[in-house]
């Protein structure tokens, strides 16, 4: 299975905001009904506060699952049209996890503990994996967790972190959702430039994720339909077939 490992490890380490670019055969070629990468010298940008962070570490501490959809735009200078893809995010705390492409080619992999399964829909079945012996899908676990349980002291320690403002009036940037620029380091972030990171209203899930490349491209990852602590069926983290 050194293809499907492959395709998983540069496809799902752009959809977790870690460093590949996905294969343009993943996406498929959408319209004009794009979503808009925020103009990045409209924001206004300032150091976290120690506000913000206690908000997002209260909320993180209080969910115990997610699932949400997610509608995933590719953006590329070379083409006119974006490329698109879908899936399905499952999380349960402390170490289960599920991400999935449903379209326009089904794969993804699930995480129970120190191992999971990974599948490909050119392949039958899934091909079973441990953590500690595959350093790909470490690194997928270890940013998807992240994000899951906003785990901003490792965030921190692979990025720059600032807030995005829109405005620098008090009272209108109450009103906005908390929003944190991502800098990688500049030996490592290779083709990635920054990460604009979106939070839901309550600050208990992240919302939206765009990932800008040095080049210009950009890739926005929506999540939608987010449930948070709603009951998610153990067969969901079991194998590419939901029990």
């Amino acid at each position: 299975m050194a293809t499907l490992k492959t395709f998983l490890l540069r496809s799902l380490l752009v959809l977790i905001v870690a460093v590949a670019v996905v294969p343009h055969v993943a996406w498929a070629i959408a319209g004009d009904n794009s979503s808009a990468a925020v103009d990045d010298t409209q924001l206004q940008y300032q150091a976290l506060s120690a506000e913000v962070e206690q908000k997002i570490a209260r909320a993180a501490q209080e969910v115990t699952t997610l699932h949400s959809d997610f509608v995933q735009e590719k953006y590329l200078s070379m083409f006119a049209e974006k490329l698109l893809s879908t899936g399905e995010f499952f999380y349960q705390r402390p170490d289960l996890l599920r991400w999935e492409l449903l379209t326009p080619i089904a794969s993804g992999f699930v995480i129970k503990g120190a191992g999971g399964r990974r599948w490909h829909q050119s392949v039958a079945g899934s091909e079973a994996f441990k953590l500690n012996q595959d350093k790909a899908m470490a690194l997928i676990a270890q940013q998807l967790f992240a994000w899951a349980k906003a785990d901003l002291p490792w965030l921190r320690s692979h990025y720059t972190i600032t807030m995005a403002r829109r405005t620098v009036d008090p009272a209108m940037a109450e009103e906005q959702p908390i929003q944190l620029r991502l800098v990688p380091p500049a030996e490592t972030g290779g083709f990635l430039s920054y990460l604009l990171i979106t939070f839901a209203a309550d600050a208990s899930y992240v919302s939206t994720v765009e990932i800008h490349e040095t080049d210009g491209d950009y890739t926005i990852i929506n999540f939608n339909n987010t449930a948070v602590n709603d009951r998610i069926p153990d067969g969901i983290f079991t194998d590419r077939v939901r029990s």
